[in-house]
C-alpha cells in the first residue's frame, strides 16, 4: 500500500511539472509574442548571447541543440527562419568545414536585450514559490 502510494505521488509530481512547464511556455509565447518572436526563438537567442558575451562568438548547431528542447530538424528550421529576419547568421565552421557555426547578429542581440526583461519577467511570475 505505501509503495502504491509513493508511486501516485511520483507520478502527480511529474504530471505537476508537465503542467507547470505548459503553463509557463504559453505565458511566455503570449508575452513575446508583441516583439515577434516565440519562447523557443527566445531560447535560441538566449543560449548565443549568453555565449557571445562571455567568448564573443558563436555556437555550432550541435552545441545549441543540447542546450534547447528541440529536435535537430526543428532547431535548423528555427535558425533558417532566424536567419531570414536577420536574427542570427550562419558561418562554415573553421575547425570543420562540413559544420555550421550561428551567431547573433546586431539586430538579434537588441532584439534580445529588449526582450530579455519580458521573459525573466515571465519567469519569476510563473516559477516564483510564493
Amino acid at each position: 500500500m505505501a509503495a502504491k502510494q509513493a508511486e501516485q505521488a511520483l507520478v502527480r509530481r511529474w504530471r505537476d511539472m508537465l503542467a507547470l512547464h505548459a503553463r509557463t511556455q504559453c505565458a511566455l509565447d503570449r508575452a513575446l509574442h508583441g516583439h515577434g518572436v516565440c519562447a523557443s526563438d527566445f531560447e535560441v537567442m538566449d543560449v548565443l548571447a549568453a555565449n557571445s558575451a562571455a567568448h564573443g562568438c558563436s555556437y555550432r548547431v550541435q552545441e545549441i541543440s543540447e542546450r534547447v528542447h528541440l529536435s535537430q530538424s526543428a532547431l535548423s528550421r528555427l535558425i533558417a527562419r532566424l536567419e531570414k529576419e536577420g536574427l542570427v547568421e550562419r558561418g562554415t565552421c573553421p575547425e570543420d568545414r562540413r559544420g555550421v557555426r550561428v551567431s547573433l547578429t546586431a539586430k538579434g542581440r537588441a532584439l534580445h536585450g529588449e526582450v530579455l526583461p519580458v521573459q525573466r519577467a515571465v519567469l519569476t511570475r510563473m516559477l516564483s514559490d510564493g
